[in-house]
């Protein structure tokens, strides 16, 4: 919608009206009007921006069972192995609050708490059966890791879910595979790893381990014993990490 412009002085809002060599002038409503139009957008604005708010999927957080051991080694993984915290995040790649999640959040993950040594970083594949071309994705990714570009995988995937997504196309496969040679995959070792479906069953066990974990939302995220489903801001998954890392500190010696 363009923007409404308001005239001041002898504009649209005035008539003038001669009377014995010298000008009168009347005063219209235009300007009312116009405040009125423009009253009615803010408020039209300020209600979507309401509603927009009151309908995002709002965070929860689960206890897990702490009986169960850690995830197994089986996922990708950003960090160091010493950092004292691993967060683990069970994702779709067609998922669109995982895509949010992943280019509008992430970064600051990986550079503030991953690249820092503070968290190490664990993707588990969760693909929804609601969501037909994300099989696709997946087998894509893990063979984009086996030329060791998984996580330049992971991002252009993300970031690019309208040229794949099931909304977009019946057969994934060709736009997919374009961006894998943007990243200089060497093609036919990817294609021939995507058609044997070389890796479904690993993709599979990430799906029996995220039930196991009660993962019924993607993005959810592991932080120690708490699961938090749906996607978070920054500030909320670094609360999340801080606790974490509490958590994982010895106690104090007392003399």
């Amino acid at each position: 919608m363009g923007k409404e412009r308001l005239d001041s002085g002898r504009g649209r809002g005035q008539k003038g009206v001669v009377k014995g060599g010298s000008q009168v002038v009347r005063k219209t409503d235009g300007g009312k009007r116009g405040f009125y139009i423009l009253l009615a957008i803010l408020l039209i604005a300020g209600i979507t921006a309401l509603s927009y708010m009151a309908s995002r999927p709002k965070a929860t957080v689960v206890a897990v069972d702490t009986t169960l051991p850690p995830v197994p080694n089986q996922g990708h993984v950003l960090g160091s192995d010493s950092a004292p915290v691993e967060v683990v995040e069970f994702a779709d790649f067609e998922c669109p609050a995982c895509g949010s999640f992943a280019t509008l959040t992430e970064p600051d993950v990986r550079s503030r708490l991953v690249d820092k040594g503070l968290i190490r970083y664990r993707f588990m594949d969760f693909p929804l059966n609601m969501h037909r071309n994300t099989w696709s994705a997946h087998r894509a990714a893990w063979c984009a890791a086996d030329q060791n570009k998984f996580w330049e995988m992971h991002d252009v995937l993300f970031q690019n879910q309208d040229r794949w997504n099931g909304e977009a196309t019946s057969r994934p496969d060709k736009p997919i595979a374009d961006l894998a040679k943007q990243l200089g995959l060497e093609m036919s070792k990817f294609n021939a790893c995507v058609s044997a479906r070389k890796y479904d069953p690993q993709i599979r066990a990430n799906i029996s381990e995220g039930v196991k974990r009660q993962v019924n939302a993607t993005p959810s995220f592991l932080f120690g014993n708490k699961l938090v489903q749906n996607a978070i801001s920054y500030d909320e998954f670094k609360r999340h990490v801080d606790t974490a890392l509490s958590a994982a500190r010895p106690p104090a010696k007392t003399k």
